[in-house]
């Protein structure tokens, strides 16, 4: 670790539990954020400020004037650009030594797949159901974790779900598929400017545990309720009867 390293990740090297060993873990490491709105903006920022050695950015989407109330990586004179170029400027002055790959386009199946062979955690920042189900899928396949997130109104939810441990649940154990233009969205009846910067950095939180080699507890489901600033945390179990990770007689 350089002298540079030494004093930009010093709060890191001070933390026990954490020191050298993981923050060396995690400046080799590799995080995808699916989607760099609400949610994907707070992540990006602390895995970029962490010392994540190379972030993937993936969003198709343009900064528009109305993510501005809640996407805190865009600011005013970046509307009109791809969000994954606004938010790459922002992580390299954050963090300059780190790698940032931004693709601005939606990843087929295929293409998440190939990505999943060199990425350590995917981080789920997407705002639709289809999204996050492929997404769990391919984690499933591949064996790689996943950071899921939510968030609407005033509350909002994470979970970690590692298919390398046998008893972890995944996403479609905790919601069924529904139909493109099903559920509720934030377009359609908002959400509170800072509850996607409480959820982002909570699975922001977890994904440099992963990355760094700390315990992480796969299946607990944390639930917020901002208006009473109260959280739930139940342990979701793994159904056996789930299409896509349940016990296959």
């Amino acid at each position: 670790m350089t002298p540079d390293q030494e004093t930009r990740y010093g709060r890191h090297l001070q933390l026990e539990g954490f020191g050298e060993a993981a923050q060396t873990a995690l400046l080799a490491a590799h995080a995808c954020v699916i989607g760099v709105g609400g949610l994907g903006a707070p992540i990006a920022m602390y895995l970029a400020a962490a010392g994540t050695g190379k972030i993937t950015l993936v969003d198709f989407d343009i900064v528009d004037l109305s993510n501005l109330q809640r996407q805190i990586v865009h600011f005013t004179p970046d509307v009109g650009k791809f969000k994954v170029q606004s938010a790459a400027e922002k992580l390299a002055l954050i963090n300059p030594d780190i790698e940032i790959v931004a693709l601005n386009r939606a990843l087929s199946r295929e293409e998440l797949e190939a990505l999943a062979a060199d990425v350590d955690v995917f981080v789920d920042g997407s705002d639709n159901f289809a999204t996050r189900f492929e997404l769990n899928e391919v984690c499933y396949r591949t064996r790689t974790p996943l950071v899921s997130g939510g968030v609407i109104r005033y509350e909002g939810q994470v979970c970690v779900f590692d298919p390398r441990n046998p008893e972890s649940p995944c996403y479609q154990c905790l919601y069924n598929p529904v139909s493109e233009g099903e559920g509720e969205t934030c377009q359609r009846i908002g959400v509170l400017a800072s509850a996607p910067g409480i959820v982002g950095a909570v699975q922001a939180t977890e994904a440099i545990k992963l990355m760094a080699g700390l315990p992480v507890t796969s299946g607990k489901l944390l639930l917020m309720d901002a208006r009473t600033m109260e959280w739930r945390s139940i342990t979701l179990p793994r159904d056996p009867a789930c299409p896509v990770c349940g016990r296959k007689s």
